[in-house]
């Protein structure tokens, strides 16, 4: 068991150098840069979109008063 503990500070700085960001060594123009920062923004906007979607709209319905009803007037008066 006291192997186990002994790797465990190991295994945690393994985990962390492989998140680590490399260098890129590649080059991305203005269009293809723009464009990939347009289609982010668009995906997030969605995203909280059909959030909205699913959660505000039936909120609304459920928390809206209902409107009142008139008599029914029957027409042999």
């Amino acid at each position: 068991m006291k192997l186990n503990q002994a790797r465990i500070p190991l295994v945690l700085a393994a985990a962390f150098a492989a998140t680590l960001p490399n260098t890129a060594l590649a080059y991305i123009g203005p269009g293809a840069g723009l464009g990939a920062i347009a289609v982010t923004v668009a995906l997030v906007v969605g995203v909280l979109l059909l959030l909205v979607g699913l959660v505000w709209y039936p909120l609304k319905r459920a928390l809206k008063k209902p409107k009142p009803t008139g008599e029914i007037k029957s027409g042999s008066e």
